[in-house]
């Protein structure tokens, strides 16, 4: 909302490459297909109880019974509704590039983009809104979501945090630089975070206890690698905007959302997108 705010029209007019995973592939697909920042930040207020549903005993029971606690096509119903026309675009109707990450159950990671002469052309047919749910169905959260017609065969996919790529700043500098035509010298990379708290460095007690640090583990430890890896390869490209939170914050918990949006305000009050694009 700052960038748009600042520097007039869409995001998507500002930038060439956007890339996200989970809830930032939720953004890209928004951004690609051409959603003001104001309607994506509403969705996230005033229509996260569409996604997030049931709620409460009732949705711990369903993550115990049936392994999730979200049906993911509540989430791809609201962001269908929002894309409008952009709802059926292929990822190849994009009026920009985009990354969007996704573990398959294989455990293979996979990278939907936009098909051009130096990649495999594989994903760029793929629908936006479905390579975006695909990301962002966290294992135990959502169930799994399925893509069909990728070289012929039906795909089951969870969020992409799961295979390590939770923040995808890296993949998508070897998809710009090495399999697109971007060039290190001639490119800003912008990261943007979801928030962090830092982890108190006690053991986790029991099973679930376990689980979950396993799973925040994983994603937290990508996002640190990923950063650092782009720094050692291309220098001086990439800045990282990532705020430290009030509390360890579920991803599920609706309650929060005020807290999200302050913390989020707060960032972007500190943020010239003049200068941090030039």
């Amino acid at each position: 909302m700052k960038l748009e705010s600042q520097l007039g029209g869409l995001t998507r007019d500002h930038i060439d490459f956007c890339a996200g995973t989970s809830t930032g592939a939720l953004l890209t697909a928004a951004v690609a297909a051409g959603v003001p920042a104001s309607d994506l930040l509403q969705v996230y207020t005033d229509r996260s109880h569409e996604i997030f549903q049931p709620s409460g005993p009732v949705a711990e029971a369903k993550r115990m019974a049936e392994g999730f606690m979200y049906d993911p096509r509540h989430l791809h119903d609201v962001l269908a509704s929002v894309f409008g026309p952009a709802a059926s675009w292929a990822i190849n109707d994009a009026p920009i590039r985009v990354l969007i990450s996704a573990t398959a159950m294989n455990g293979h990671n996979w990278f939907f983009v936009k098909d051009n002469a130096r990649n495999n052309r594989t994903t760029g047919t793929v629908q936006l809104v479905d390579a975006a749910v695909a990301s962002a169905c966290a294992p135990t959260y959502f169930d799994h979501w399925s893509i069909g017609g990728i070289m012929g065969e039906t795909i089951y996919f969870f969020d992409g945090g799961s295979g390590g790529v939770a923040n995808p700043v890296y993949q998508a500098c070897v998809e710009a630089f090495e399999y697109d035509n971007f060039q290190p010298a001639d490119t800003r990379v912008v990261g943007l975070g979801t928030g962090y708290f830092p982890a108190s460095g006690a053991p986790p007690k029991g099973l679930l206890q376990t689980v979950g640090w396993t799973a925040s583990t994983l994603v937290d430890s990508s996002e640190d690698w990923a950063g650092e890896a782009v720094n050692r390869q291309w220098p001086g490209i990439l800045q990282d905007f990532n705020p430290l939170l009030p509390a360890d914050i579920d991803e599920a918990d609706l309650a929060a959302i005020p807290t999200l949006v302050e913390t989020g305000r707060k960032m972007a009050a500190d943020m010239d997108w003049t200068k941090i694009l030039a």
